[in-house]
């Protein structure tokens, strides 16, 4: 990399937010991001290369044009970086905050203990204590639950767990939020939260926003993402969050606050086994059935069996590139 292009990256950090980049410099970020995902073979250039794109088709100003690229680039970092990224070990501790046993991280969990991750799970609606501080942790996930964000009369534990994600926001540290997890993460941030004008329960497609396309970690997906959705909550979007996804029914499907907290609304780490184990939990089948009629919760689950394969695919893929970026942060 030479002395130029070094000095270039090295200046984003006051580049961002504020001016527009020139078409020289996105020029330049994009053909490092090209040097990067090709030239060295380096286990951090895939990641790299996707944050540079990204980087770059967010402060384009010929926007469809700069997607477009980071499009293509992702779709060869895709095949680049699948040689090396199932044996890029992570070597960190992950803390995995759950609130109900049949909602742990699915697929999730699968691709941090495959990349050799330590898993410390804290089941608060069982009674375990959180850890004191996040001294240690390189990463926390925060799964979903029948409880809503703001039960904190019920469920005393909420205000402590909200205090911990705060902490880890706050601290740099990276946070992935599904669900119940992503309106913990808002509702620690001051943002409200409640209930949505109807539930939303189904296997639906949630589509981009332009910043979720220009997300290094969002941007790559096939979109428009199958999901499933299975919720009642929703949040209004915490000071500085970016919104990356959306759906017909609920504009807030996936934000990002700051460089790596990340939150979903919908599910895609679920197989048929999970979702079977769901539909015998009374809040979750009284919600499907309000949605979808008598017996909504069993052809809820069909569908996730026809969907599952597709679901699985993205979420190891889209989890994957969050996981490089925290590797890169270490």
């Amino acid at each position: 990399m030479g002395d130029s292009r070094s000095a270039l990256v090295s200046g984003l950090a006051n580049q961002i937010g504020a001016t527009p980049l020139s078409s020289a410099e996105i020029d330049a970020i994009l053909e490092l991001a090209a040097t990067a995902a090709h030239g060295t073979g380096d286990r951090t250039s895939a990641p790299l290369a996707s944050f540079l794109a990204g980087i770059a088709a967010a402060n384009a100003e010929n926007r469809e044009q700069a997607i477009s690229e980071i499009n293509r680039q992702a779709a060869e970092l895709t095949a680049s970086s699948a040689s090396w990224r199932a044996d890029a070990r992570l070597n960190m501790e992950v803390l995995v905050l759950q609130h109900i046993a049949c909602e742990p991280p699915g697929v999730f969990e699968d691709v941090l203990v495959q990349r050799g991750a330590n898993i410390r799970r804290v089941e608060l609606d069982e009674g375990d204590a959180l850890p004191a501080s996040l001294d240690g942790f390189g990463a926390v996930i925060v799964m979903g639950g029948p409880m809503s964000a703001v039960d904190e009369a019920e469920h005393p534990w909420l205000a402590p767990e909200k205090a911990l994600l705060r902490e880890a926001l706050s601290g740099g540290v990276p946070v992935w939020g599904v669900c119940l997890g992503v309106q913990l993460l808002a509702s620690a941030l001051g943002a409200h939260v409640g209930p949505g004008p109807a539930p939303e329960v189904g296997v639906l497609p949630v589509h981009p926003t332009p910043a979720g396309l220009a997300d290094p970690v969002f941007g790559p997906c096939d979109w428009p993402l199958t999901a499933l959705q299975w919720h009642g909550d929703t949040f209004d979007l915490p000071t500085g969050a970016v919104v990356l996804a959306s759906s017909p029914a609920y504009e807030h499907q996936a934000i990002r606050i700051g460089e790596l907290g990340y939150g979903l609304q919908f599910h895609i780490e679920v197989d048929a086994g999970l979702a079977d184990e769901w539909s015998r939990v009374p809040a979750y089948v009284a919600s499907a059935e309000r949605v979808l009629g008598r017996g909504g919760a069993d052809r809820l689950l069909s569908d996730v069996r026809e969907s599952e394969r597709s679901m699985l695919i993205q979420a190891r893929e889209l989890f994957g590139r969050w996981l490089d970026l925290c590797a890169l942060r270490r």
